[in-house]
C-alpha cells in the first residue's frame, strides 16, 4: 500500500517539476534526505516525473489528492536545498461524497507531524461519532473540522480538482481556499533562500538547477 508522499522541485522559472515517492508519506524523514548531492534522496523519490512546469497554485488543486497523498514536500533548490513538509489531511469520511476536500498543514520535524496526525485523527473521529450518533449533521461536522484545521494548526484548505465532477450542488460553502494569498505565500518562504517575488523575477536572476 506505502504511505504516498508528492515531491514539488521549484524551477528557475518558478514553476514546479512534480514526483512521487511510495514511502515519502510515512513520516517527514525524507526531507533531511533531500540535498544537492542527493536530489531524490537516495532512490526514496522516483526519478521519473509525475509532471513539469506545474504553477505552484495548481500543485494542491491539480495533483495533491487527499485521498492518496500523506505528505507534501516543496523543494527549493539552491546551496541548500530548503525543503518544506506538510501533512495532508482528509476533510470527508469515506461516504462517496465530496472525495476532494483537503488541508496541508506545515510540519517541521517528525514529533510535529506525529502530533498533527494524532490529533487530526482524534478529532476527525470524534466528529465521525457525532454524525453517527444524528447529534451533528454531515456537513456541520465537516465545516467544524476545516474551521480547527485552518484555526488550530493554521492549515490550508483546498478542493482537489480531479474530483470535482463528483461534488454534488450544495448548500454548504466550504472554507474558501487561501494557497494563493500572498501573505501566505510570503511566511512559507521566508527560509528559502531567495528573496525576490515572483513579479521581480526575470530569468537570469536564479540559476539555481533543478533535480537530475
Amino acid at each position: 500500500m506505502g504511505h504516498r508522499a508528492l515531491v514539488a522541485y521549484r524551477r528557475p522559472d518558478r514553476l514546479y517539476d512534480l514526483r512521487y515517492s511510495h514511502w515519502g508519506g510515512e513520516d517527514v524523514s525524507i526531507g533531511d534526505r533531500i540535498s544537492a548531492e542527493t536530489s531524490l534522496a537516495s532512490g526514496a523519490v522516483d526519478a521519473d516525473l509525475l509532471a513539469d512546469s506545474v504553477a505552484r497554485d495548481h500543485i494542491l488543486t491539480d495533483f495533491l489528492d487527499p485521498c492518496i497523498h500523506e505528505l507534501l514536500y516543496l523543494v527549493a533548490p539552491g546551496t541548500d536545498y530548503d525543503v518544506a513538509a506538510y501533512r495532508v489531511c482528509w476533510l470527508e469520511w469515506g461516504d462517496g461524497r465530496d472525495d476532494g476536500r483537503g488541508a496541508i498543514v506545515a510540519v517541521d520535524s517528525d514529533d510535529a507531524d506525529r502530533r498533527v496526525r494524532t490529533w487530526f485523527r482524534a478529532t476527525k473521529t470524534t466528529l465521525a461519532d457525532l454524525v453517527e450518533m444524528g447529534a451533528l449533521s454531515r456537513r456541520a461536522a465537516q465545516a467544524y473540522l476545516e474551521s480547527r484545521v485552518c484555526e488550530d494548526e493554521d492549515g490550508t484548505v483546498y478542493t482537489y480538482a480531479g474530483a470535482e465532477a463528483d461534488l454534488p450542488d450544495a448548500e454548504y460553502t466550504p472554507t474558501p481556499d487561501r494557497w494563493l494569498e500572498d501573505d501566505w505565500w510570503r511566511d512559507v518562504t521566508d527560509d528559502w533562500e531567495t528573496t525576490e517575488t515572483d513579479d521581480d523575477w526575470k530569468p537570469d536572476d536564479d540559476q539555481a538547477g533543478g533535480p537530475p
